[in-house]
């Protein structure tokens, strides 16, 4: 499976939680500039995971728009694992 994370600056132990629970692509996205309104979702793509601590209201809205026309989950959460895993589960 694959999975788009958008927000937050590093990861940190959070590629690998997710790569243990079946994602193994995973694509990052910090989310801090202004081109990143027009992130691209890549076709294999199969869940967008958005780091809501991160991000503003504006790219969570393009993001969710972008998400929804392709078909592929979208999931809004806080950086901490516990929320993330509640969320994806």
């Amino acid at each position: 499976m694959s999975i788009l994370v958008i927000g937050g600056d590093r990861l940190g132990n959070i590629d690998k939680n997710l790569k243990g629970i079946g994602f193994n692509r995973i694509e990052h996205v910090d989310g801090r500039k202004k081109r990143h309104y027009n992130v691209n979702i890549s076709q294999g793509t199969d869940v967008v995971l958005v780091l809501t601590d991160y991000v503003n209201h504006n790219l969570c809205k393009s993001i969710k728009e972008k998400a929804k026309g392709l078909g592929v989950k979208t999931v809004f959460s806080r950086r901490a694992w516990s929320d993330i895993a509640t969320a994806i589960n």
